[in-house]
């Protein structure tokens, strides 16, 4: 078994979960529609694998996604432009047997241009909805950020409700329901900070960095070979929504001790005392962090959660469910920054 000391999408300090994940044997990857496989976490361990073929070096954020569609959460990936923020969705979504649109949101995008809209139909003289991008599996819902307030709000019912209300009228999406959205840096130009009430609904926040050396010569490589990033055809899917399911199932056995789910609490209630911060974890980010929790120790091949899975997850859990002090930010403090703090004072249960 191998690690990595500073998984650069998890923060400093956290384990890699791609590194740490056991060595089971993979699910070969075959050009047929889908690969069956009798195990979940093999389907899941084939689906990194193919998406490896078209991202390089990013391996902890696509775990990060792995476990966001077992606990059918959302995920917020953030880095500069040009990272493969983009193209890791993409290759996630051509991996996958499910339905996948995408919405490019600029700042004349509209509502409706997302949720669908009424639209008047002159043969029947009658209103009829029109869904939007909205109603599929996957959402890559690609720089978020560069689009006003008005339209970035319209996804908070879909993705709290799993539902679009359009002229009063409730109209539930497929299940599973998964958005994946990118976003630059918010200091960047033109763009818009998400609000705190719609960040709580990403179950995850994972930052894409700068590769490395050796991993840029290997992206440059596969372009020098032919590698052309918008033409995923090579991908095949090779898990869907029977993968998906089992896999929750085992997700929900996952026992989880008295001690741990204390830690877990305690943790949360540290962050609300921070003099860094002026917003702390609330219990619906504690719930979150404890489902991150049990999805990494079954993707593990554990039935049982530790502490250890608690602290692996912790920061990509919670880094947008915390809002630093004014002063703190201009003395340079960080979100994983108080993190790290709360976690290295926060007791370890035995």
């Amino acid at each position: 078994m191998t690690t990595t000391p500073e998984p650069p999408a998890y923060g400093a300090g956290a384990p890699d979960p791609a590194a740490q994940a056991p060595d089971r044997s993979r699910t070969p990857t075959t050009r047929l529609r889908k690969v069956t496989a009798p195990d979940p976490r093999a389907a899941l361990d084939a689906l990194r694998q193919e998406v490896g073929k078209a991202v390089v070096g990013q391996d902890p954020a696509v775990t990060g996604l792995v476990i966001a569609l077992l606990c059918r959460g959302h995920v917020l990936l953030e880095g500069v432009p040009g990272v493969a923020k983009t193209l890791l969705v993409r290759a996630v979504a051509a991996s996958l047997d499910l339905e996948t649109k995408r919405v490019q949101f600029t700042p004349d995008l509209m509502p409706g241009d997302v949720t669908g809209s009424l639209v008047y139909d002159n043969r029947s003289s009658a209103f009829s909805f029109r869904e939007g991008p909205v109603f599929t599996n996957l959402l890559l819902a690609d720089e978020i950020n560069r689009t006003p307030p008005k339209t970035q709000a319209s996804l908070l019912e879909a993705m709290e409700e799993r539902q679009v209300t359009v002229d009063g009228v409730p109209r539930p999406l497929p299940d599973p329901f998964v958005v994946c959205a990118t976003q630059n840096p918010v200091e960047y130009e033109g763009t818009y900070p998400l609000p705190e009430a719609q960040l709580d609904r990403f179950l995850l926040k994972l930052t894409v960095p700068l590769p490395p050396r050796e991993d840029e010569v290997r992206v440059l490589a596969a372009h020098d070979a032919g590698f052309d990033p918008r033409d995923l055809s090579a991908l095949s899917p090779v898990a869907g929504a029977a993968e998906l399911a089992a896999g929750r199932a085992g997700v929900r056995a996952v026992a989880v001790s008295p001690e741990v789910l204390g830690y877990v609490v305690d943790l949360c209630r540290a962050t609300r005392s921070s003099p860094s911060l002026q917003l702390g974890v609330s219990p619906r980010g504690a719930t979150a962090l404890l489902a991150t929790t049990k999805a990494w120790a079954w993707l593990s091949g554990r039935d049982f959660a530790t502490p250890d899975d608690v602290k692996a997850l912790a920061r990509p859990t919670l880094r947008h469910r915390v809002s630093l002090r004014p002063e703190a930010e201009l003395e340079g403090v960080t979100a994983d920054g108080v993190l790290d703090g709360v976690l290295s004072s926060v007791p370890v249960p035995r």
